[in-house]
């Protein structure tokens, strides 16, 4: 039992952040404006290096090492989640000032599910050795899928959960404030928020298929897997505010992205052989990412100027 405490303790933690997030600093349904956004993205970074200096007095040096790369991978393909989360809003036509409504509830049954999927996995890891060879095959196989072909066309509207529940239980068509339920004639009725509430889970849950092996690629520790996973899905929310109006800018981001997959799979798969240590991979994801970002920015410049040429011609 005794290896459950950290788990309860964490959950304890995340929990009363959310009660403070939720029942006092956003109790009132409003939009996020940048500069909120701002700050806490940048709080929620700076609570998870400050948890990452405790896992280095705790567990000393290599645990850290593995909270830091997961904890940055995890970031990382979170930001795949910003475009999905923005064509779910639009397609939904969700009110600005309950879009953070959304994703607070969002992420409670992210939390769940992930602690699921968490569980399950290290479960299988840890009975069944050929496990790691598909986790890896998986990952080399989507990240080499997603670098080949580009972008899908997201549609909300086919998502087969959505259609299941316009069938199953009433729901009225305009929005009643923050509310996903209310109750007319002794009935009740589903909001659109709730409709998009679903579209934003089961959206989630299929992003977390490709990021809770690349996880495991990282460290078997359940609990770094765990709380690194979570750390990174609250800060979703913010960062969703803060780049949802700039991922356009970052065209190759998503390259980058196929090619972190990639890499960790091909880890995973070469770990009965050869274990590649935690330090390399860090430098690896983090050459990566900041490439791709580099390579985004100048594109944008590049094609910033041509347009301005265009244009005095």
């Amino acid at each position: 039992m005794s290896h459950l405490y950290p788990f309860v303790l964490f959950n304890l933690l995340v929990l009363g952040l959310l009660a403070l997030d939720l029942g006092v600093i956003h109790r009132r349904a409003r939009a996020v404006s940048l500069r909120q956004a701002a700050f806490w993205s940048t709080f929620w970074v700076l609570l998870s290096l400050t948890f990452n200096v405790g896992i280095y007095f705790w567990r000393g040096r290599e645990s850290a090492l593995e909270f830091l790369t997961a904890y940055l991978l995890e970031k990382s393909l979170s930001t795949d989640n910003v475009f999905v989360f923005a064509v779910v809003f639009s397609a939904a036509a969700v009110p600005a000032a309950y879009q953070y409504r959304v994703l607070f509830w969002g992420v409670l049954g992210a939390l769940a599910m992930r602690g699921a999927f968490i569980a399950g996995g290290a479960a299988l890891l840890s009975r069944f050795a050929w496990v790691t060879y598909f986790f890896g095959g998986f990952l080399a196989i989507t990240g080499t899928s997603l670098l080949l072909r580009r972008r899908q066309e997201i549609h909300p509207e086919r998502n087969p959960l959505l259609r299941w529940a316009s069938r199953v239980m009433p729901i009225i068509r305009d929005y009643e404030g923050p509310r996903l339920f209310v109750r007319r004639d002794n009935r009740f009725f589903a909001t659109p928020l709730f409709l998009a509430l679903l579209m934003v889970e089961t959206t989630d849950l299929l992003l977390a298929v490709d990021s809770i092996p690349a996880a495991f690629a990282v460290t078997q520790d359940s609990f770094i897997v765990y709380s690194s996973n979570v750390l990174a899905v609250l800060g979703l929310r913010a960062l969703f505010f803060l780049l949802v109006g700039v991922m356009a800018k970052f065209r190759y981001l998503r390259t980058g992205l196929s090619v972190v997959l990639v890499f960790m799979g091909l880890k995973m798969l070469a770990a009965p052989i050869y274990k590649l240590p935690t330090a390399p991979s860090l430098a690896a994801i983090c050459v990566i990412l900041i490439a791709t970002i580099l390579a985004s920015l100048w594109a944008e410049r590049a094609g910033l100027r041509m347009d301005g040429e265009v244009r005095r011609r």
